[in-house]
């Protein structure tokens, strides 16, 4: 009797500690999920910023946009370096959104600069129940960043996430790989007219 019940006691404390290792493997396994999903997430956000250019793109309609809009909760610009391993009838620039939709932070692409309607939406991160983007130019920070005239891209980007229960994440991009040119006819340090002034990044 002793010995069963011995036997029961271990079994039990066996089968505790199993359940403990599969929800411990589990919970591990979608840390490591969600670690290399935001991995990929900045390393397409650097390599989009880096390869932003002055080429302005339109719209479907046909409406002429600036090269790169930004505002506190949506990205917009045209890069560089699109690969283009099938040698289709298309440039090497390719226009890109970033925005969060249904609580997920996405890229959308677009098949041609101009005129082109837009590829399915790339869940990039999970579970992002906001986010907030600032430009910086010129030693100062802003909310929006529509580069109209005279500058067209900022020096660099600011991405704060807030996800929830998830630990937040914050970082800072380099744009055009510390673009300073100014469009041609524009004074040096020209400031776009279109562009709010910035804000002190103390202010927030």
């Amino acid at each position: 009797m002793v010995a069963l019940m011995i036997f029961g006691m271990i079994a039990a404390a066996g089968v505790a500690i199993l359940s403990f290792s599969i929800r411990a493997q589990a919970a591990t396994a979608t840390r490591l999920d969600d670690a290399s999903a935001l991995a990929r997430t900045v390393s397409a956000l650097s390599a989009d910023l880096a390869q932003a250019n002055t080429r302005a793109a339109r719209d479907e309609g046909g409406t002429l946009r600036p090269a790169f809009v930004g505002e506190a909760a949506t990205l917009e610009l045209v890069r560089g370096g699109w690969t283009n391993i099938d040698a289709a009838a298309r440039a090497g620039e390719q226009k890109v959104f970033w925005q969060i939709s249904d609580g997920s932070l996405v890229r959308i692409g677009y098949p041609h600069l101009d005129g082109a309607v837009a590829l399915p939406p790339t869940t990039m991160l999970a579970e992002v129940r906001s986010l907030r983007w600032r430009y910086r130019y010129a030693g100062a920070w802003s909310d929006r960043w529509d580069g109209a005239a005279g500058v067209p891209l900022p020096q660099a980007v600011e991405l704060t996430l807030d996800r929830g229960e998830r630990p937040g994440y914050r970082a800072m991009f380099l744009v055009g790989t510390g673009y300073t040119g100014t469009l041609p006819g524009s004074p040096p340090g020209a400031t776009p007219t279109s562009t709010p002034p910035p804000v002190n990044p103390g202010a927030n």
